[in-house]
């Protein structure tokens, strides 16, 4: 019997500090809706990059909302489309009325780190349990104007059971150069994104127990699962750290967005072969994927470790510079006129991947995660970047099946297993007095950058004038 799944769309899209066009990017996503699938996805999941300017990234709330609103409109939209479409197609011979567009989707959370955001959305609200949190910034000072965001759900499928999933929105570092940097940024996600705060429980370790993370002995980075004889309070904590790690055992985990790994060190050289996406040119795009950081990196052991990524068959996403013309195409239906920027190599760096189910899980008949498509969206006038979605369906399995055995735990390298770095246990707290510094930061820039932040300082200034003369005069 074929095991229940979870119907996912992850998309991820660098928004280059702009508004979307909602109509635009519902006619996109409602092309993706229906691309191998016959339904709606139960979930969505947006991975966003440079989501606003600066300034209302680091503020947030109010100042981050209309660019939020955008994409619950256009998802909701979309949706809408789709679903008409299908079920006026079904009513064609009958008399009833034209269904009414209806809201499809629910934002169950949005969350942001600076210029990155992640928001949850699913058609049935009732079905999203227990949502957790995760944040690190790498930027200066660990601010996130580079960073990651990352949300943990429970999705409740009734009597068929329930799936766990971790969804990760990243962005990594730019310039073809700072490939080092790329991978450490993924680096700090592993040890610093943890969903609770590992102190506590490293602190109980230390204090009683002789095996800890500064001993001589095993780590939590060489095998948390690992157990360790007549220490069953130490196996207990470990086993709690792994827990609130990324590569939790029995939660599924997506990680998307703008991961700029470019296919060269360096930028072009005048007259450089470019990616063509004429498939008779000798420089036909998909030839230069062999050049690929990312594929080199995750293979040699240095990035994305233990993630899956679906065959790449689209083209390069980024850069692209938009080509003025005379008319604008409001809607969406025509294509964007684009060249590739001539100081950048054209590059896959807009990416998802995923953790594929463990080799003890695999057993269990018809269990897999199952991809119907993974493909890039058309160019946008606003943004350099093509966004790239991924539909899956993950498998609910139950806790037993995604728990590793005995022999697993001491043999197994698979990240569910033994964490490919250890953990940091003073990222927490490094990550609040980074917020506070992005407040600080972000409050400076609006008041002296931008034009609602002139007319407050005018109006404070013009108010403490009056107030002046006004205590004067009395």
């Amino acid at each position: 019997m074929t095991p229940s799944t979870v119907d996912l769309l992850f998309l991820t899209f660098n928004c280059a500090k702009a508004l979307i066009n909602t109509s635009v990017l519902a006619n996109h996503l409602e092309a993706a809706f229906g691309q191998n699938a016959t339904d709606l996805p139960d979930i969505v999941v947006l991975s966003l990059q440079e989501v606003a300017p600066l300034s209302y990234a680091f503020i947030g709330d109010y100042f981050l909302r209309p660019y939020i609103e955008r994409f619950d409109t256009a998802i909701n939209q979309a949706a809408s489309q789709y679903g008409l479409k299908h079920e006026v197609a079904s009513l064609m011979s009958s008399t009833a009325e034209r269904p009414t567009p209806q809201k499809r989707y629910e934002l169950m959370k949005s969350k942001n780190v600076g210029y990155t955001a992640i928001l949850l959305f699913a058609k049935d609200s009732n079905r999203i349990k227990d949502i957790r949190e995760a944040e690190v910034g790498f930027g200066a000072a660990d601010m996130g104007n580079k960073g990651a965001v990352g949300l943990r759900t429970t999705y409740d499928a009734g009597e068929r059971g329930s799936a766990e999933m971790t969804f990760v929105a990243t962005h990594l570092a730019a310039m073809e150069w700072n490939l080092p940097r790329r991978n450490a940024n993924w680096a700090s996600i592993m040890r610093c994104m943890t969903f609770g705060d590992p102190l506590p429980l490293l602190e109980k370790m230390r204090g009683g127990s002789p095996t800890s993370p500064e001993s001589d002995g095993p780590g939590e980075g060489a095998g948390l699962l690992q157990g360790q004889q007549n220490q069953p309070e130490t196996d207990a904590l470990q086993k709690q750290l792994h827990d609130i790690s990324l590569f939790k055992p029995t939660s599924h985990l997506f990680v998307g967005g703008d991961l700029n790994y470019r296919i060269s060190t360096s930028s072009p050289p005048p007259n450089a072969a470019f990616p063509s996406l004429d498939v008779e040119s000798d420089n036909y795009y998909p030839r230069f994927f062999e050049l690929d950081q990312l594929t080199r990196e995750k293979a040699a052991g240095r990035t994305l470790h233990g993630l899956t990524e679906a065959p790449v068959h689209f083209p390069p996403t980024y850069k692209y510079d938009v080509l003025e013309t005379g008319s604008k195409d409001e809607d969406g239906m025509d294509p964007v006129p684009w060249k590739f920027a001539p100081h950048r190599y054209p590059s896959w760096t807009d990416r998802i991947l995923y953790l594929d189910l463990p080799g003890w899980a695999t057993s269990e008949q018809g269990s897999s995660m199952k991809v119907h498509a993974y493909d890039a969206l058309p160019l946008m006038r606003t943004s350099d970047h093509r966004p790239v979605f991924l539909r899956i369906e993950a498998p609910i399995l139950s806790l037993s099946d995604l728990t590793p055995t005995v022999e697993q735990l001491v043999t197994d390298t698979d990240p569910r297993v033994r964490l490919p770095t250890e953990l940091d246990p003073e990222a927490w707290q490094r990550r609040l007095a980074a917020r506070r510094r992005e407040l600080l930061v972000g409050w400076s820039m609006f008041l002296w950058s931008t034009k609602e932040g002139a007319c407050i300082l005018a109006t404070f200034l013009i108010a403490s004038i009056s107030g002046y003369w006004a205590y004067r005069s009395a």
